[in-house]
């Protein structure tokens, strides 16, 4: 078959693991930028060049669509869609997990359990943090990504000013209760056409409460027990995701979702638990056995 990732960054570990999975089972395998890519309805039908070249032999396309690329990446890969090229992950699962509240209400519509979050707007902020607990606050932007963007205020009484701020620089965020019992551990499931794949847990390193390996911390291969295994089988299902890391923090309640990731990086993952999420993404474009392969 004919796959393209479509990737910025073709020296990126996840990228070459994509492409050397590929090769490895006989696939015509290449790096499309996005940002490079032009689309276009010419004669009724929908059109893709890259750069001055008509794409038209591909048989599948893996995204890796940067945050700070979302819109047009998602328009390419919805443009893919539209001349029935298959794809890993869905230009509509990208939009909705890239907006953190939007995906919590879709979580909460499918009975996926997840931390208690209020959406902030500029009327009654106050009011809505009186239904937090007095401890611990965590402030969300609903765009950020690698623990970016995520504040944690010691008290509702210093999460006002951090709120105050945000809002007079027009930032959409939301509040989140702050899960005390995880000790800044979380856990990263990469679920793949319906199953999970690998799974890690995520330490914070010491005087910091975000668990992301791009900030430090350090992570073990993890056992998920039912409970967790079906939390994240079941975002991925929700947010129609066919490739995607799910983040799930240890509860007294039990698992809850933290966010669900379309683009999720492939080293940590692959390299705590020695299985190659790549092999499984390529898997899964095989028994799809998309037009003409």
């Amino acid at each position: 078959m004919n796959i393209a990732i479509l990737s910025r960054g073709y020296s990126l570990y996840s990228t070459q693991s994509l492409l050397k999975a590929g090769e490895a089972r006989n696939h015509n395998m290449e790096v499309l930028d996005p940002q490079h890519c032009t689309l276009a309805v010419e004669q009724g039908e929908p059109k893709l060049y890259f750069r001055d070249e008509v794409v038209d032999d591909l048989h599948a396309v893996i995204p890796r669509i940067g945050a700070s690329h979302t819109f047009y990446g998602a328009n390419v890969v919805r443009h893919f869609q539209s001349m029935d090229v298959f794809s890993t992950v869905k230009a509509h699962g990208i939009l909705q997990s890239r907006d953190k509240w939007h995906s919590f209400q879709v979580l909460a519509a499918a009975n996926v359990a997840v931390p208690n979050t209020a959406l902030v707007d500029y009327s009654d902020y106050e009011l809505q943090l009186k239904r937090f607990p007095s401890g611990p606050i965590i402030i969300k932007v609903l765009e950020g990504t690698h623990g970016h963007g995520v504040i944690l205020a010691e008290s509702r009484e210093k999460a006002l000013p951090i709120i105050e701020t945000l809002l007079t620089g027009r930032q959409r965020f939301v509040i989140q209760e702050y899960i005390e019992e995880s000790n800044g551990c979380d856990i990263r499931a990469i679920v793949v056409d319906g199953v999970v794949v690998a799974a890690m847990k995520r330490q914070s390193k010491d005087g910091d409460f975000r668990s992301n390996l791009h900030r430090g911390g350090s992570s073990s291969e993890i056992k998920l027990s039912h409970d967790e295994e079906r939390s994240a089988i079941r975002a991925a299902k929700a947010l129609k995701l066919g490739v995607c890391g799910v983040d799930i923090l240890q509860s007294e309640r039990g698992p809850l979702v933290l966010e669900v990731n379309s683009t999720p990086g492939l080293e940590g993952i692959e390299t705590t638990t020695g299985r190659s999420v790549s092999k499984s993404i390529i898997g899964y474009i095989e028994r799809n056995k998309p037009r003409g392969s």
